[in-house]
C-alpha cells in the first residue's frame, strides 16, 4: 500500500465519514469519500456504533464484535441479540462513566470508540490505497454534557487517546462548523461573511466566518478559513434531543411511563429514570444490566398495568433500540416534508402506531428550538454582527432539514440567504481540505 493523502474524519454521534483530498488543489470535486457496503448497496455514512456478541467456540466463550454498517447487518440477522452500543461520543465529557460491563467483561469508553475508529481507518485505507496514520478530525464547539472549558478539554483528550489506540500517529482537531466552512469556501469565487449551522446528533454548532479568495490567498493549496473566524458558539442539543421528545410522547406511555404500582399498601409511580434512559440512545444499552432487569421484574409484579411493564422488559431484553431509532428517524424525516406523518413500531410483541402532526412535534421541541435560537442570537451579539451583515447561511447536518430549525434562520436572515448541500458529508469534506492545506 503506497501513497499519501490528506484525510479528514468526521466522527459523529450517530454517523461518521472519512474523506481524502487529492494533492492537486482545493476544489471540493477532488475530495473522495469512503463508501461502505450496507444492505445490498453502498453508503458513505459509517454508523458510529458497535455490536458485540458472545458465542461458544469449543466450549469456550468468545466475544465477537463488528462496527458501522456491518454491525447493523449482524445485529439484524442475529436470532439471539448481543449488545448494540451507539452514540459513544456523547459520553466523552462524562468523568463518571469510564467503562461498561459487556458479557462479564469491562470495556472502557475509549477502547470501544477506538474499535470503531480502527475499523473506519482500515476500510478507508483499502479504498484510498494509502496508509492512514494522520488526520484532521472534527470536534464540536462544546461536547455533549460539557459545562465549562475544562470539560471540553477533557472530552477532546479522551477522543485523542481513542485515536491513538486506533493506530493514528498524528491527529489535529478542527471545530466541525469551521470544517463545513472549508467545504463551503472551496466553491466560492468571491468573499463572504457566512454563518455556519452544523446540526449533529448530540450538538448544534455555529460559526461566523469570513471566507473567500482574499482570505484563502492566491495559493489555492492553502485554505486559511481559520484566519477569518469571527466567533463560535454551540449548544448540547440536536437530533438526539428531538428524538427524545418523540419517544417521550409516543413510546414511553405505551411502555408504562407515569403508570402506577401498588407497594406495601401504597400507590406509587413507576420509576421515571428508566424512561429518561430510554429517550437517550447512548444510555439505552445500559438498561440491559442484571440489576435493572431485576428491578423491573419486581415492578411488573406490582404494576397496575403489568402489560405495559412487560412490553418495556421485552423491549430492553431484545435490545430493540436500533429498531426504535429507525422508526423515530422515519417519522421525523416524514414531518420535515409533510404536515402530518404516521409513527409505526412493531416487533410482534410491542405494537405502536400514531398519527403525528408537525405542529405537535414543534410544540414538543419548543424548548430545544428556543435554546438553539438563543445560541445563534448570542453568537451574533458577542461578535458584534447584525443579521443584515451576514451574506449567506450554510446549514449542514440531519436536523438542518427540520422546518422549525430552518425557520430560526429564515426569520433572521431571509430564505434567499439560506444554503445547503452535502448535509451529511460537508464536514468530512472540509476536514480533508483542511488537511491538504496543512501539508
Amino acid at each position: 500500500m503506497k501513497g499519501r493523502g490528506s484525510v479528514g474524519i468526521d466522527f459523529g454521534t450517530t454517523n461518521s465519514s472519512i474523506a481524502c483530498a487529492c494533492a492537486g488543489g482545493s476544489d471540493s470535486n477532488e475530495v473522495r469519500l469512503a463508501t461502505f457496503p450496507y444492505l445490498g448497496g453502498l453508503t458513505d455514512a459509517y454508523r458510529s456504533l458497535l455490536y458485540l456478541q458472545q458465542t461458544k467456540d469449543g466450549g469456550v466463550n468468545t466475544l465477537k464484535s463488528w462496527t458501522g454498517p456491518e454491525a447493523i447487518e449482524q445485529y439484524l440477522s442475529a436470532e439471539v441479540k448481543g449488545r448494540l452500543i451507539q452514540s459513544l461520543k456523547s459520553f466523552l465529557s462524562s468523568r463518571n462513566l469510564h467503562s461498561t460491563e459487556i458479557f462479564g467483561r469491562r470495556h472502557t469508553i475509549g477502547d470501544l470508540i477506538a474499535r470503531i475508529l480502527k475499523d473506519l481507518r482500515k476500510k478507508a485505507e483499502e479504498q484510498f490505497g494509502i496508509k492512514i496514520r494522520s488526520a484532521v478530525v472534527g470536534r464540536p464547539v462544546h461536547f455533549v454534557g460539557a459545562e465549562n472549558l475544562e470539560d471540553d478539554i477533557y472530552a477532546e483528550g479522551r477522543l485523542r487517546s481513542a485515536f491513538d489506540s486506533a493506530g493514528y500517529e498524528s491527529v489535529e482537531f478542527e471545530m466541525e462548523p469551521i470544517a463545513a466552512a472549508h467545504y463551503y469556501e472551496s466553491r466560492l469565487d468571491h468573499d463572504e461573511l457566512i454563518m455556519i449551522g452544523d446540526f449533529g446528533g448530540g450538538t448544534s454548532d455555529f460559526s461566523l466566518v469570513h471566507v473567500g479568495p482574499s482570505i484563502r490567498g492566491r495559493d489555492k493549496e492553502k485554505n486559511r478559513v481559520s484566519d477569518g473566524i469571527v466567533g463560535n458558539a454551540g449548544v448540547g442539543i440536536a437530533g438526539d434531543a428531538f428524538d427524545a421528545k418523540i419517544i417521550r410522547h409516543l413510546v414511553s406511555p405505551a411502555l408504562g411511563a407515569d403508570s402506577q404500582l401498588r407497594s406495601l399498601g401504597k400507590i406509587l409511580t413507576v420509576p421515571g429514570w428508566v424512561y429518561i434512559k430510554l429517550e437517550r440512545w447512548h444510555h439505552l444499552s445500559l438498561l440491559r444490566g442484571r440489576d435493572v432487569l431485576a428491578m423491573l421484574k419486581g415492578v411488573h409484579a406490582q404494576a397496575l398495568e403489568p402489560e405495559k411493564i412487560a412490553a418495556l422488559i421485552h423491549f430492553i431484553k431484545e435490545d430493540l433500540g436500533f429498531h426504535l431509532h429507525r422508526a423515530v428517524q422515519k417519522v421525523k424525516n416524514d414531518l420535515s416534508i409533510a404536515p402530518v406523518a404516521t409513527f409505526q413500531f412493531a416487533d410482534g410483541f410491542v405494537d405502536l402506531a400514531a398519527t403525528v402532526e408537525r405542529a405537535s412535534f414543534e410544540e414538543w421541541i419548543s424548548e430545544e428550538l428556543a435554546q438553539i435560537a438563543g445560541c445563534v442570537d448570542s453568537l451574533l451579539a458577542a461578535s458584534g454582527v447584525l443579521p443584515k451583515d451576514v451574506d449567506m447561511v450554510f446549514l449542514t447536518g440531519g436536523s438542518s432539514f427540520v422546518p422549525a430549525v430552518r425557520k430560526i434562520f429564515e426569520t433572521r436572515f431571509g430564505k434567499k440567504r439560506i444554503r445547503g448541500g452535502n448535509e451529511f458529508t460537508s464536514v468530512a469534506r472540509g476536514l480533508a481540505l483542511k488537511a491538504m492545506g496543512l501539508r
